[in-house]
């Protein structure tokens, strides 16, 4: 075990030990006053609250990476409880401010020991903010632009990777001894999600290129931009400041009703068009990452979290808003199922049933009617409880689009977010169209023709020799549900059809991707 991974290892043990060693403490108390018989009710709810702060307070003490983990599970009602729910949403990455002689090393190591001639100046008595991974001072650069500069605190790299690669032992463990409990949430898949949105908070050039990219992304809205960036090295970021304040912190009334609502809806379009076609998403896109001024653009800031969706998972999640757009509580469970996957014991019907009852409540709903980050949280919670495994980036979809809905409230919450889906979902159906019929796809799709045709015989001999040693069998099924919850049973094709599909099933493996 490597010395970084051993110390953290030892502070982990000690911080979760002492919750640990407190909380049978307080059971060892409660026995002795109540005996044998329960405590009353009141008594039972302020526990369970004493319980969660102590969790949400033992996660901040042990820094940034648990954090974003309790933050994440703080979107999951399948996992922990309600009351630690409603802690752990008040989690916050916020630290003491460390003086500037800390980072001083680090702005030398990273720009050079004449690294006071970047910036014309820079205020060092009050960082702009100060959070676990980094500080952030504001500066002026040559020619008198302002600007911010974000300098990683040291050591922080080492002590998120050493947290990283526990969980992920521990992660294995639970695999191991909770397999049933794995199968529908896979802890493993789920923190490595987390893991490659976290990755560019720890190389600020990785949050630097996050930054560009998302920059062209953002110009088809003209009430949006993303800050750009002057200078970045691993442990400093040099980027252009947000005009503005936070839509936390920014009064309402002193913006029209129309660019409020302008700023809002782009919001919600271009995190859409994000999720869909960019396929990359602010992960963390809350109010106070928005920024934004009477008259002026409203500016998203930290694209240090980023998720990144495959053109697969991307695919199957549009169906499932569309969905909700449209009124359909079955076809969200068929979708949600789809996206992630059955188990053995899934009972698809009665998910169905809870979908039917759910989704009216929020097709239509504003966002002062209704919070649709919980109701996605209770599509989770209802699937894990129906037994069907949710797919790994829902975690960090949650989270953003929590958070996403949470800004977008404080701009504008009479905005109807299934009508600002609607109207936009137009657009990503003709971009995925183009996408389909690109010049890159139509030669991906030649190649799958002449890999087809080159090994097309191959394979046929093999077909026709498994038929004449009668060992060719084929099932032609619905989605799979088990016989049990309503699905129908498997049944074999007479011998005329068999050639029939054969063809088929050839075809098919050769048009789509594995």
């Amino acid at each position: 075990m490597s010395a970084p991974l051993g110390s953290r290892l030892r502070l982990v043990v000690k911080v979760l030990g002492g919750l640990v060693t407190d909380e049978v403490g307080q059971m060892a108390r409660a026995r002795r006053q109540f005996g044998r018989n329960s405590p009353p009710a009141e008594t039972s709810a302020g526990e369970g609250g004493r319980r969660a702060r102590a969790v949400r307070q033992a996660l901040e003490s042990l820094g940034p990476f648990y954090v974003k983990l309790g933050q994440i599970l703080s979107t999951r009602p399948d996992m922990v409880p309600p009351a630690m729910i409603a802690e752990l949403q008040n989690l916050h990455d916020q630290v003491d401010v460390q003086p500037f002689s800390v980072f001083e090393p680090v702005l030398e190591a990273e720009l050079g020991p004449d690294w006071k001639l970047c910036f014309d100046d820079i205020d060092t008595t009050r960082p702009l903010g100060a959070a676990s991974l980094a500080q952030v001072y504001r500066v002026e650069l040559p020619g008198g632009r302002p600007a911010v500069v974000k300098v990683q605190r040291p050591g922080i790299r080492d002590a998120v990777r050493a947290d990283m690669a526990l969980m992920r032992k521990a992660s294995r463990i639970l695999a191991r001894t909770a397999p049933r409990f794995n199968e529908v949430i896979d802890v493993e898949a789920m923190l490595g999600s987390i893991f490659d949105a976290m990755e560019p908070e720890l190389d600020f050039t990785g949050e630097a290129r996050n930054m560009d990219e998302a920059r062209e992304n953002i110009r088809r809205y003209p009430t949006l931009e993303v800050p750009r960036v002057v200078h970045a090295t691993p442990k400093v970021l040099v980027q252009s400041l947000a005009a503005g304040t936070s839509v936390r912190h920014a009064d309402r009334r002193a913006f029209s009703d129309r660019e409020r609502t302008d700023m809002g809806k782009d919001l919600l379009r271009f995190m859409y068009r994000g999720y869909f076609v960019d396929r990359m998403f602010h992960a963390d896109p809350h109010a106070g990452n928005v920024f934004a001024r009477p008259g002026g653009p409203a500016t998203l800031i930290d694209w240090g979290m980023v998720g990144r969706l495959d053109r697969r998972t991307s695919l199957r999640l549009l169906p499932l808003l569309m969905s909700i757009a449209q009124n359909d509580g079955h076809g969200l469970a068929w979708a949600w199922a789809d996206m992630g996957r059955v188990t053995a014991w899934s009972n698809l019907p009665a998910f169905a049933s809870d979908m039917a009852a759910l989704v009216p409540k929020v097709a239509t709903a504003s966002l002062e009617d209704i919070n649709f980050g919980v109701s996605l949280t209770t599509v989770l919670e209802k699937a894990t409880r129906r037994g069907i495994g949710s797919a790994p980036a829902i975690s960090l979809l949650g989270k953003s689009f929590a958070n996403l809905e949470g800004s977008v409230r404080c701009l504008a919450p009479d905005i109807a977010l299934a009508e600002v889906f609607k109207s936009e979902v137009r657009g990503i159906i003709v971009s995925l169209l183009r996408e389909y019929f690109s010049l890159d796809q139509v030669a991906r799709n030649t190649m799958d023709l002449l890999t087809a045709v080159t090994s097309g015989p191959e394979q046929w001999r093999g077909v026709l020799a498994d038929a004449a040693n009668r060992r060719f069998a084929l099932q032609v099924n619905e989605p799979y549900t088990p016989a049990s919850l309503g699905g129908q049973r498997s049944w074999s094709p007479s011998r005329g059809l068999m050639a029939l599909g054969a063809a088929a099933l050839l075809l098919d493996r050769r048009r789509t991707p594995r």
